[in-house]
């Protein structure tokens, strides 16, 4: 019988090599572009999350705008304007209902009812950084058509 003679794996060539160079910047170049390509992620989502944060604060304030429409702003045909929060401008238009083919029967059952329409039209512009921002609201609200309180004097 012959002996076998059984070599340890640690003192083997193959397994004291290690890492070549090569194999060592290719890691890090995919790190670098998987890290790179994470944060560019993460710098959207913030935007994203920016702009959400914006257009949700700016919906508010049109609300809270087009709500004093009929109380503090009469419910007249007119042009309003003003500056908030010294960051918001904002134009609010109103007008008389304007008759289409699809809502001529709306009109004529307001004009039944002794109700009159009228659009209103917000428009708010404001700036983010070196960028113009605007959103537009529109509504309609209604008055009877002899009703005086609404108006200012």
């Amino acid at each position: 019988m012959k002996p076998l003679k059984l070599r340890s794996p640690s003192k083997s060539p193959a397994a004291s090599r290690g890492f070549t160079l090569l194999e060592v910047m290719l890691a890090f170049v995919v790190f670098a572009l998987s890290f790179a390509t994470v944060l560019e992620i993460m710098a959207g989502s913030m935007r994203s999350v920016r702009r959400a944060g914006d257009d949700t604060e700016v919906a508010l304030f049109a609300q809270s705008i087009i709500d004093q429409v009929g109380t503090e702003i009469p419910l007249e045909e007119g042009e309003f304007s003003g500056v908030a929060l010294d960051r918001y401008q904002w134009q609010l238009g109103i007008y008389p209902y304007a008759t289409t083919d699809k809502n001529v029967r709306t009109l004529e059952l307001a004009e039944m009812s002794g109700i009159k329409l009228y659009t209103v039209n917000l428009d708010i512009d404001w700036a983010v950084g070196r960028r113009q921002r605007d959103l537009h609201f529109s509504t309609i609200r209604s008055i009877l058509a002899n009703n005086k309180s609404s108006r200012r004097r």
